[in-house]
């Protein structure tokens, strides 16, 4: 299909726009708000041509591409990453609970990434999707470093063996890099690098060498750093920053 005549279902549309969530998006299609050229359409799936001038409007507002925002946010632990959990737990976006951006409410965003209930630290939300795909992409997305409390002490044999990695459920666990930071008699952090993202990578991999996680803290994805950001605050990236960590 020539790019001119690309389609695509209304939901992603919406999403794709930053206006919500695509799941959010076909509930609010689902309810009747929204209308293309003036007509309520209530199929999520309703073709939109990609380069159209479809007039597209929710409770009767036109929507128009939003200003792109983009967030960190230091998670505190205990927190889910997602917009709505179904077993009632406190998620991310508490942290943004009434927050504020040029003296209007912070437009819809969507975490990039997952930090799993128990883990800490950087996290990034924002409302450009593309983005968010070549952040997290697993071939080319950049790096991203953790602080990782153990219980116990790692000699340079075990380090090794983080690096060289374990196959776990089919997959090769591995860390790009692994490094004392310090140690006391019975507990240690260490630095962690990952170059892909799997699911609980590094509580899987730690396990496979009977090594518990006391603390996992994400610092650093690429060169954007955590740095002294309070717990449970957020600021905005800057020009740069953006550049940096999504290309």
């Amino acid at each position: 299909m020539a790019t001119g005549t690309a389609r695509h279902g209304l939901a992603r549309v919406l999403s794709k726009r930053g206006v919500c969530s695509r799941s959010e998006a076909a509930r609010w299609i689902a309810a009747g708000r929204v209308s293309v050229d003036g007509r309520v359409v209530r199929d999520p799936e309703f073709p939109i041509v990609v380069s159209g001038s479809a007039r597209i409007a929710v409770d009767g507002r036109d929507i128009d591409d939003p200003a792109r925002l983009y967030l960190m946010v230091n998670k505190p632990r205990g927190l889910v990453t997602t917009a709505n959990d179904e077993r009632g737990r406190d998620t991310v976006y508490r942290c943004l609970d009434g927050a504020q951006w040029k003296g209007a409410p912070l437009p819809w965003l969507a975490p990039v990434g997952r930090l799993d209930q128990a883990s800490e630290g950087l996290l990034l939300f924002c409302n450009d999707p593309a983005w968010a795909a070549r952040v997290t992409d697993p071939q080319t997305g950049p790096d991203k470093t953790y602080h990782v409390q153990v219980d116990t002490v790692p000699d340079d044999h075990l380090l090794a063996a983080l690096m060289q990695g374990v196959s776990d459920e089919g997959v090769v666990l591995r860390a790009k890099s692994a490094r004392l930071l310090r140690s006391g008699e019975r507990n240690a952090w260490l630095e962690i690098v990952l170059d892909e993202g799997r699911n609980r990578q590094i509580r899987r991999l730690l396990g496979a060498f009977d090594i518990g996680v006391l603390r996992l803290v994400r610092v650093a994805i690429g060169d954007l750093v955590l740095g002294d950001l309070p717990k449970g605050q957020w600021r905005v990236l800057t020009d740069t920053e953006i550049a940096t960590v999504g290309t």
